[in-house]
């Protein structure tokens, strides 16, 4: 049995995404940008698509700004603020971004900006009140993940915006959120959320690989990453992949349809799949209980010692089983390096070695889970009976 639990990691492209995608291929080949027949009907297509992105997350079709991945929409927002000062300003983050956002940030505290990273608290969640003390004069942007990739825990972002805009000041800060592991999987609406950047991915939806998205609210300024023809309204320059765009615009609007019911049985096999294995003494959740993403299954090993087993030893295990799962501690050079998430959200070293992550899709059924959780749970306890005795994390 073949049982793939890493829909957080990638999706399979819909068959309907994939029939879209061939149409465009055959006929919307030309370049959107060409004022001729072949030119218009691939902007036809490219239009349609950027209407059902805009569908999917609340938002006017002009603010869509189309990329080749939610990564960068992720770095043209912090890098296109970041690109209109002379001068290093004030950027706040939370501490458990994803690396799209971290590691840009990184980069930009290397030239001299000041960066503020909010604490979370054991579930990886942010505290409103710690924004509103960080907030500064020269503070020009916020960006705080909706709905975390390795926990699952989702942040309070309307609370957040909320916050941001009651401060005041000289000039309020623009309000970016990464909501690739949440759009199709919850509701989106950019107003609601008081966002003025948000990030999304087609391949987390259903979608190509290759394809994502940035709404910048009308008003909102960004510097270019890239400069060239002035495609997608001067902000993302080059010929867009118009077959690409047209998959990520079905995979848009199949989520549209079926978002409720979909949502609503995620829940369901989510709550299942964490009711099996917190039943495991050796097993305990991670993230916050119930604000979590609706897919999203996230354990830890407490009393492994993180050296003889890792989250990156049951993947292991499980592919061999048939089962794929993801980890969220990282391997450089032949060393293991703890998960940044964990560590942030207050776990040790050696636990933060032990993160395992269980998503859950279309495609997934209540045997999947069941089957995935029994087998889990005896690679579980085959690793752990052979533990050193005096393993245990301090």
């Amino acid at each position: 049995m073949q049982i793939y639990l890493d829909y957080s990691a990638t999706t399979p492209p819909r068959a309907e995404v994939i029939a879209v995608m061939q149409s465009a291929m055959i006929e919307g080949w030309g370049n959107p940008s060409s004022l001729h027949r072949w030119g218009a009907q691939a902007a036809t297509v490219l239009e349609t698509a950027r209407m059902q992105v805009a569908e999917l997350i609340g938002a006017p079709s002009d603010g869509v700004v189309f990329t080749a991945s939610g990564t960068e929409a992720n770095n043209l927002a912090i890098m296109g603020v970041a690109q209109q000062y002379r001068q290093p300003r004030h950027m706040i983050i939370s501490a458990v971004e994803h690396s799209a956002i971290a590691n840009p940030i990184a980069l930009l505290e290397q030239w001299g900006w000041h960066i503020t990273r909010l604490p979370v608290d054991r579930y990886g969640q942010v505290n409103p009140a710690d924004l509103a003390a960080s907030l500064r004069q020269d503070t020009v942007l916020v960006s705080v993940i909706y709905g975390q990739s390795e926990v699952g825990t989702l942040q309070p972002i309307s609370e957040l915006a909320a916050v941001i805009h009651a401060a005041g000041g000289l000039a309020t800060p623009l309000f970016h959120t990464d909501a690739v592991q949440v759009a199709g999987r919850l509701p989106l609406n950019v107003r609601d959320l008081g966002v003025d950047l948000l990030s999304i991915s087609s391949h987390k939806l259903y979608g190509p690989q290759g394809a994502g998205a940035l709404y910048v609210k009308p008003g909102a300024e960004l510097m270019p990453l890239l400069n060239g023809g002035g495609q997608e309204n001067n902000l993302r320059s080059g010929t867009q992949a118009v077959p690409v765009i047209a998959g990520f615009g079905a995979a848009a609007d199949l989520a549209i349809q079926e978002l409720h019911q979909e949502n609503q049985r995620l829940l369901r096999l989510r709550e299942r799949l964490i009711e099996q294995l917190q039943s495991h003494p050796e097993l305990v959740l991670t993230g916050h209980p119930q604000q979590r993403l609706p897919h999203h299954v996230s354990f830890y090993l407490p009393n492994a010692d993180g050296q003889e087993v890792t989250g990156k030893t049951l993947v292991r295990q499980l592919n061999l089983a048939g089962i794929g799962i993801s980890a969220g501690s990282a391997c450089h050079s032949g060393q293991l390096t703890p998960s940044p998430i964990l560590k942030a959200m207050g776990f040790s070293d050696g636990a933060a070695k032990t993160g395992i992550r269980l998503t859950l899709g279309h495609q997934t059924t209540d045997a999947d889970v069941d089957w995935a959780a029994m087998v889990l749970k005896q690679i579980v306890n085959r690793v752990m009976a052979s533990q050193p005795v005096t393993a245990g994390i301090k």
